[in-house]
């Protein structure tokens, strides 16, 4: 083995040294152990959520971004977390998340995008998911490795980070808000027995 191969295989080494030591897939759940607010799956992941989120591609650039609204549902240990994602590009796409609490602050994930099972961890205000997701066929049809992170504030948001690999290497990004959804409430006006009911349904603000 010549001098350059040598310097080549050492350049690569340090490039995967340095992005499994000094990148987002460095950290471990076991970093965030006893930050809080506390992460609760049966309540942070319940009832109507909205997200936002921006996807950006391998270049770095901002390739879509998307609105969603989620349903989470409970029942002991078992969830569901219903997805209806509307992209900048008119697309249209929906997911069912299928939650099982587990011991140990742990759970798992199924979807019908995804291979098998993910494997999840909770601690403290973070939450790490780790899966293989299988994208459309107009999106390449590619099977992709993913980890999820979700960062719950102290204001009830959700901040959501998410890296897709393809034999190691990284293809997409993606970084989105979730927060509960605005309660409604009946609007009371002035005047006129004071009660507007055309605003019935109108959102908190």
């Amino acid at each position: 083995m010549n001098l350059v191969a040598v310097l080549l295989l050492a350049i690569l080494a340090l490039l995967a040294a340095r992005s499994k030591f000094l990148s987002f897939r460095s950290q471990s759940p076991a970093d965030y152990t006893g930050t809080g607010p506390t992460f609760l799956m049966k309540e942070n992941l319940n009832g109507e959520i909205l997200s936002e989120g921006l996807i950006y591609g391998p270049n770095g650039k901002m390739s879509n971004s998307f609105a969603a609204r989620m349903v989470g549902e409970w029942d002991g240990n078992i969830g569901t977390l219903a997805e209806y994602f509307t992209y900048s590009n008119g697309k249209k796409m929906t997911r069912k998340w299928y939650l099982t609490l587990g011991t140990g602050n742990t759970f798992t994930a199924k979807a019908d995008d995804i291979v098998g099972e993910g494997q999840g961890t909770i601690s403290g205000s973070t939450v790490k998911l780790t899966y293989r997701i299988i994208l459309p066929e107009d999106a390449g049809g590619h099977t992709l490795d993913v980890t999820d992170w979700m960062y719950l504030t102290e204001n009830g948001v959700i901040m959501n980070r998410s890296e897709m690999r393809k034999f190691g290497f990284k293809v997409a990004e993606l970084i989105a808000t979730m927060r509960p959804a605005p309660e409604a409430k009946a609007a009371h006006l002035k005047g006129a027995g004071g009660y507007d009911p055309t605003t019935e349904a109108r959102p908190l603000q």
